[in-house]
Order: C-alpha cells, then sequence, then structure tokens
C-alpha cells in the first residue's frame, strides 16, 4: 500500500467579506460534512463536490468524546511510563520513600481520572443506545 503525499499548503488568499455574505456562508457550511471552514473554501473554489450534512449530530459528538478520551488514556498512560522509569534510575532509600509518595498521589489522579472515563464511556454508551 502507498501512503498518501500530504501538501503542505503555504500560500494564503485572503478575503473580505460583508457580514451578511460571511453569515450565508457559513450556513452553507454548517450544513456541510466539512470539518473546517477553509476546506468548505477550498471546495468551493475548485469546484470540488461539497456533501451535505447526513451524519447524526450525535455521532459526531460521539466521536468528539471519544478523542477526548483517547487523549486522557494517552496521558494516564504517559505518567504511568515516567512513574515506572523514575522507579528504575532509584539508587537509594530516601530517593524510594519520594517515589512511593509521588505515586500515590498519581494513584489517585490516575483513579479520579479513571472514575471520569468510566462516566464518559457510560455517557457514550447511552447515547449509542438512543
Amino acid at each position: 500500500m502507498m501512503e498518501e503525499k500530504k501538501t503542505n499548503r503555504t500560500r494564503w488568499l485572503h478575503l473580505r467579506l460583508t457580514p451578511e455574505e460571511y453569515k450565508m456562508i457559513m450556513v452553507f457550511y454548517l450544513q456541510s460534512t466539512c470539518m473546517k471552514l477553509s476546506e468548505y473554501a477550498r471546495m468551493q473554489l475548485l469546484k470540488k463536490p461539497v456533501i451535505g450534512k447526513y451524519r447524526n449530530q450525535s455521532q459526531d459528538d460521539l466521536m468528539n468524546e471519544i478523542i477526548a478520551l483517547r487523549h486522557e488514556l494517552n496521558a494516564i498512560g504517559n505518567n504511568f511510563n515516567q512513574s515506572v522509569k523514575k522507579l528504575h534510575t532509584l539508587n537509594d532509600f530516601m530517593e524510594f520513600r519520594q517515589w512511593i509518595i509521588r505515586y500515590e498521589l498519581d494513584k489517585n489522579t490516575i483513579s479520579s481520572k479513571l472514575e471520569n472515563l468510566k462516566k464518559s464511556i457510560q455517557k457514550i454508551g447511552e447515547l449509542w443506545l438512543r
């Protein structure tokens, strides 16, 4: 499988609009599946087809929630890895004692975040079943 070549957009196109023109463009943009206004404008200017929204808004909300959960899980994993790495570098009892104290604080934070994740997952499940 070949990877798509990613092109950086380096050119700017500045455009002045009246408040009414901007409002009209925003109405059309929000009715599309484009995730960014620049994507919508680019598609319009290049005469590419723009797909109207056909997805359920709750699915979009669900996706945003899942993305936020993924970021939370990554942060928890990074914190845990840093703690374990620190444990492997300890040389004496005092350092170990300080690590244990820090570990307990981190464990409480992680437990709290995991509880929030459980609640979020429950909420996602309820949305999904609607």
